[in-house]
């Protein structure tokens, strides 16, 4: 695992869109086409930016999944996570070659098997993911399945991370936070060749600190990518406040 320790969160975002680009870029060329992950919330605004700016993508290569959303929420909706895709990103960028959106809407069932179905023909180059002040990886609240082969499964939210999202302003109030949400599976996302995690602010420093110096845990569901063979953690100084003495050290080296 890389760990990589930059200024603030716009300097992460740089870095982890460059690093990002970098990776579908070479991934078209090697095969000419990229299947990659992307992940929404306040984590992901300055990485997004970045990848959106960067030039010769051809986009029109490029298959498109996204991680989660919440069941029964309208596309209309603040805090939709498809709204946040096809404004941030979709609108702003070429016509991709798919774009496999988590419907909300639908049946939660229905969705996941069509999820499932579509991402099993499409083997994932390049994820774009974060972690939440619970941990969480996706919408797998601990604790997390480390177990399902499914690859998009229904899971309840729990209070903290209910808490978070009314917190960063995605909902009126804390009642109108959903229970439930469709997520991408912890093995799902674990199988993607390269994984790139963008964490900024110092909220999220408890999380980063469990996740990277625990051991892993489905109580610390993001620590599952300590076992990852190609995953890089892009941290801002606050998300990165409380590592241990020895960690700081070695990022210094």
């Amino acid at each position: 695992m890389e760990i990589k320790v930059l200024e603030n969160p716009i300097e992460l975002g740089k870095s982890a869109g460059k690093a990002a680009a970098e990776l579908i870029r070479k991934t078209i060329a090697d095969k000419g086409y990229a299947n990659v992950i992307l992940a929404t919330g306040t984590s992901q605004f300055e990485t997004l930016n970045q990848l959106i700016a960067e030039k010769d993508i051809n986009w029109s290569k490029v298959t498109m999944f996204h991680l989660d959303e919440y069941i029964g929420l309208p596309i209309t909706a603040k805090a939709s996570f498809r709204k946040y895709l096809k404004e941030r990103f979709l609108d702003k960028v070429p016509e991709l070659k798919a774009a496999y959106l988590v419907d909300g809407e639908n049946d939660p069932e229905a969705e996941c098997e069509r999820l499932g179905n579509a991402i099993h023909s499409h083997p994932i180059e390049v994820a774009l993911v974060g972690v939440g002040e619970n941990g969480h990886l996706a919408f797998n609240d601990p604790p997390a399945d480390f177990d399902t082969e499914q690859p998009y499964i229904i899971v309840e939210l729990d209070e903290q991370c209910r808490r978070q999202q009314f917190n960063e302003g995605w909902f009126d109030t804390l009642e109108d936070v959903p229970n439930k949400a469709i997520s991408m599976s912890v093995r799902q996302i674990m199988k993607s060749k390269h994984i790139i995690c963008s964490v900024p602010d110092s909220r999220k420093a408890a999380a980063v600190r469990n996740c990277l110096e625990e051991a892993v845990d489905n109580q610390y569901p993001a620590s599952i990518l300590q076992q990852h063979p190609n995953c890089s953690y892009y941290l801002d100084e606050a998300s990165a406040s409380l590592l241990s003495a020895n960690v700081q050290e070695n990022l210094k080296t």
